[in-house]
């Protein structure tokens, strides 16, 4: 199996269960899954478990006392303590909490492990992604920080240089400040702008502090922003960082939420630019990270329509085994989907804006343009601390 592609899997990710009138409905996991075996994606992975992250793991982020509030919520949420978080509206307390956030952490953890130690050269893990959870408390819709633990694991295993991409709608608040003051991780945000949504946090200005300054990195979209300006945006602040920093692993958050269908957000992405994304976080591992990639979900929460084929494609990306946008979804799961959820599925792969195009920054900017705005309040913060021309 070595050097094989991981897909991190265990169906009790499917108990991560905020209540039926919570937008993270899991129903999101199982239909991906579905999807990625009805493609026969399943076939090109090893599908594999892992162990659930246990005390010594947590506290490679979470704070004792938080994970311990954790524990006692899981058990009787009706003692669920606020203060920390939990048994709020965004996280709700539910029986068996601490069990299934653990199962999910432990499957990230468990692919950096794999792809560190040449297990796989890449490991995905959709059901993670839960980039909000701070080191002391839950936030929107994260108990357990599991991006940040997986970062944390690699270094711990050895690894001198992390980069980590997350394209959510949502600034990867949580990752942030795990690494704030930490060199060794790179952190880089797209999401739509502070102003206009959730956590209100990821402005250019946030760029680390003491030996991690710079190591932070947020692209601040306005709402509104389609596939031209999104991706226009990630190549014009990713590829460069990436190569300049050399990471050992690279390691990327999908959140599938950036849609123009995902009832949460603002942005106005295609899954064919999604995809186009998730190729080109591809090609930055081989590029710079040796291969070595580690990639992850997140939010989306257009549950049928988008974020089974958004991952189903990570799936097939990190698996070699690309699928075409044109793939006609097989009928079995058109099926499964309406007897689980009385909706509709997609029919292809595709939003039909395959293949997408976009403008290169190398071609110039125009400094009137909201989205070159954005772009260039990013680079002017950052690159001048990496010794790189903004």
């Amino acid at each position: 199996m070595s050097g094989r592609a991981q897909l991190m899997w265990d169906e009790a990710v499917t108990g991560y269960d905020f209540g039926p009138d919570h937008p993270m409905d899991p129903v999101r996991l199982e239909l991906t899954r579905r999807l990625v075996g009805a493609l026969g994606l399943d076939r090109e992975v090893a599908v594999v478990g892992a162990k659930p992250a246990g005390e010594s793991t947590l506290r490679l982020v979470h704070r004792e006392d938080y994970v311990e509030a954790v524990k006692v919520a899981s058990a009787d949420p009706a003692a669920a303590d606020a203060g920390y978080g939990l048994g709020t509206m965004d996280d709700p307390a539910f029986s068996g909490m601490h069990e299934v956030s653990s199962v999910i952490a432990g499957l990230s953890v468990g692919a950096a492990e794999a792809v560190w130690r040449g297990d796989a050269l890449h490991a995905v893990n959709f059901a993670g992604g839960l980039h909000h959870a701070m080191p002391g408390g839950a936030s929107g819709f994260c108990i357990y920080n599991d991006a940040s633990l997986a970062i944390a694991r690699l270094l711990e295993l050895g690894a001198e240089r992390v980069a980590y991409v997350d394209v959510d709608v949502h600034h990867g608040d949580g990752v942030q400040a795990a690494f704030w003051e930490d060199p060794r991780v790179l952190t880089i945000s797209l999401h739509e702008h502070p102003r206009t949504l959730f956590p209100q946090t990821g402005w250019p200005e946030e760029t680390g502090a003491g030996a991690g300054e710079g190591a932070s990195v947020n692209v601040a979209l306005p709402a509104g922003t389609g596939d031209a300006g999104w991706l226009r945006a990630f190549h014009a602040v990713v590829p460069e960082l990436i190569a300049d920093f050399r990471p050992d692993v690279l390691v990327t958050q999908h959140g599938a939420d950036t849609h123009f269908e995902d009832p949460l957000a603002h942005l106005a992405v295609s899954l064919d630019a999604q995809r186009a994304v998730q190729v080109a976080c591809h090609e930055l591992a081989h590029e710079y990270a040796g291969g070595k990639w580690v990639a992850l979900g997140g939010g989306g929460y257009a549950v049928v329509d988008v974020v089974p084929r958004s991952w189903a494609h990570l799936v097939g990306i990190v698996a070699g085994r690309e699928v075409a946008p044109e793939t006609v979804i097989p009928e079995s799961w058109r099926q499964d989907v309406f007897a689980r959820t009385r909706q509709l599925a997609p029919v292809r792969m595709t939003d039909g804006r395959w293949p997408v195009e976009w403008a290169g920054w190398e071609a110039g900017y125009d400094p009137a343009d909201r989205l070159d705005q954005a772009v260039l309040a990013t680079r002017r913060a950052v690159f001048p601390l990496r010794g790189l021309l903004a």
